[in-house]
Parts: structure tokens; C-alpha cells; sequence
């Protein structure tokens, strides 16, 4: 009895959280992009103005990334100004719930056929070596070894901090000229 009382409110703060991880996610690509010279090299290989998405299906919440040259990402937000080139979707909500708490990694929610790509396989496993790179500057080493397939060898602790550093303040300061706008 009590379970379904509470139902309604889980399943709202999943959509929150999601919405809000995916908003973070964003920002934070399009800071990597501006900050990291590996992650400007993986994503230079996308055509200009590329566009990428990931959403909850079928109207849950999304991210949009679209590559403006040069290695750089731009934040769209959850609409897309176009048609999107490659979208990755997850299932329902619970699918990507348990990705972005980083109960489950990617690679293992794809195998469980908890996503979707619909777009170039290519570009979509180039984009998840940048999600993957992305994770692993901004999240504890411990979190991020849950997330990621591989965990980076090379990355070291101070260049962890700097990088992660560095694209904290970017989110925020993105965060905070959101606000004004």
C-alpha cells in the first residue's frame, strides 16, 4: 500500500534527477571540448555541425550536443535546433536512471539492450569515448571505475584535479550566464 503511494514520487525524482544529470552532462561535453586537447582530437573526426542527442524515450528528458568545429561541442540544451545525426535513447527512464547514478555501466546497459542508437555506429562510439573521457576527469576514480569500461592508466591525480577543475568552472560559469539570460 505504501509502495504505491510512493511510486509516483520515485519515478519524479528519477525524471528530476535524470534531467538534471543530462543538463550537467551537457554543459560539461561542451567544457571537455574547450579544455582537453585529446577530447577536441575525437571530436574534430565529426562533421561540422553535427548533432548529438541523448534522450529517455519517448519525450523523457535529453541532451543536445552539436560540434561547431574544430573539436568544439555547443550545449543546445533538450531541443534540438534540427534534425539530430545520431541519437542515443535509452529505453525508460529506470534504464537511464541506473546509468547516471552509475549503477550500471554503459557498455552494460547496451549489452542488456537498454539503449538505442540510431545514427552512424561509428560516431556513436566515438561520442561514448568522449562521454567515457568526460567521466573519468569529473568523477572520484572509484565512481568513475563503475561508469566507464576502462578507466584511463595514464590519468594521473594532478592532472585529474586540473582538468576536472577547469571544467567545473566552465559548467558553472555556463551555469550562471544560463541564469542571466
Amino acid at each position: 500500500m505504501l509502495v504505491k503511494r510512493l511510486q509516483p514520487m520515485i519515478s519524479h525524482a528519477r525524471r528530476s534527477y535524470v534531467g538534471l544529470m543530462f543538463q550537467v552532462m551537457g554543459r560539461a561535453l561542451q567544457a571537455i571540448s574547450e579544455v582537453d586537447e585529446k577530447t577536441r582530437n575525437e571530436t574534430r573526426a565529426l562533421p561540422e555541425g553535427f548533432l548529438f542527442e541523448m534522450q529517455v524515450m519517448p519525450n523523457g528528458p535529453a541532451l543536445i550536443v552539436e560540434h561547431t568545429g574544430d573539436g568544439l561541442l555547443y550545449y543546445h540544451g533538450d531541443s534540438a535546433p534540427r534534425p539530430v545525426d545520431l541519437s542515443i535513447q535509452f529505453k525508460h527512464l529506470t534504464h537511464a536512471f541506473l546509468v547516471l547514478s552509475f549503477q550500471e555501466k554503459t557498455s552494460v546497459a547496451f549489452a542488456n539492450d537498454r539503449m538505442l542508437v540510431d545514427g552512424d555506429v561509428s560516431l556513436a562510439v566515438r561520442m561514448t569515448r568522449v562521454l567515457n573521457r568526460l567521466e573519468s576527469f569529473i568523477l572520484p576514480k572509484l565512481v568513475a571505475q563503475r561508469a566507464v569500461k576502462e578507466y584511463p592508466a595514464n590519468l594521473h591525480l594532478p592532472e585529474k584535479l586540473m582538468s576536472a577543475a577547469r571544467i567545473y568552472l566552465k559548467v558553472a560559469t555556463n551555469l550562471v550566464e544560463t541564469v542571466r539570460a
